[in-house]
């Protein structure tokens, strides 16, 4: 089964439906799509992203994330646009790497970091909160996109298929896809560069490897964080996102087969 749809200017670009269930129905495909950002997409991408029938794209960036690579869109865009500009506790990554030694242990350690406290950020809860509220509601597919389409991304994309009854394997499995060598060596050689002009950082291979996959233990990390401050990820998804169950029976309704 193919996840990864290639774009000419859009990274990681996939379907996360499509996964058994423990309901005994699969999630249907051609409904859940994943990203990164749609700063670089060409003409091509956008008519081919007009073709999805999306009725939503979700962006999980900062403000100064989306002026600094703004999203472009084709023409007679209608989709609904779901984002915030509430300040992040986690700091952007130009204004963290002032002064520091950047190498592989660095980018591990703010991506285990990161995990743990990005469930909780205020600007995190209200976008994931507005995300499954749409997921529910919207008349079409929705994408959902941060700047790589791998953390913040990865991480509300578990949560969707965990609330759909997607099996922790599978969950991780989808996770990973991420980590595509093909994918891994283009985002590698823009990312160098773009570290260099925009932090004044020079960075080598085995730290941009790093920085451009996901980890097994970041999701973990993120997932342990929940236990322990909610009891499970059902005790979140209730508490802080409100996905109670009459609005997870009707993402159920609505997204599985």
């Amino acid at each position: 089964m193919t996840r990864h749809i290639d774009f000419d200017g859009i990274e990681n670009f996939r379907d996360f439906g499509g996964y058994d269930t423990s309901f005994g129905r699969p999630v249907k495909r051609e409904l859940l799509y994943r990203s990164a950002n749609h700063a670089y997409a060409t003409d091509a991408d956008l008519a081919r992203m007009a073709g999805l029938g999306l009725a939503a794209i979700v962006d999980l960036r900062r403000t100064e994330e989306r002026r600094r690579e703004p999203s472009k869109r084709w023409p007679g865009f209608g989709a609904a646009v779901v984002e915030n500009d509430i300040l992040s506790d986690h700091g952007d990554w130009v204004d963290m790497m002032k002064g520091v030694e950047v190498d592989a242990e660095w980018f591990l350690a703010d991506g285990l970091g990161y995990y743990r406290r990005a469930p909780f950020e205020p600007r995190h809860i209200d976008l994931f909160t507005r995300y499954f509220q749409t997921l529910a509601q919207a008349e079409g597919a929705i994408v959902v996109h941060c700047a790589a389409g791998k953390d913040r991304t990865g991480l509300i994309c578990a949560l969707t298929h965990h609330v759909l009854g997607v099996g922790p394997d599978d969950i991780m499995a989808d996770y990973l896809l991420t980590n595509d060598e093909a994918r891994m060596a283009r985002k590698m050689a823009f990312l160098g560069p773009w570290l260099r002009d925009t932090a004044g950082k020079i960075v080598d291979d085995a730290a941009l490897r790093v920085a451009v996959s996901v980890n097994p233990a970041y999701l973990e990390t993120a997932f342990a964080a929940i236990r322990e401050a909610h009891g499970s990820l059902d005790g979140y998804l209730t508490d802080v996102l409100g996905v109670d169950p009459p609005l997870r029976e009707r993402l159920q309704a609505r997204l599985l087969a």
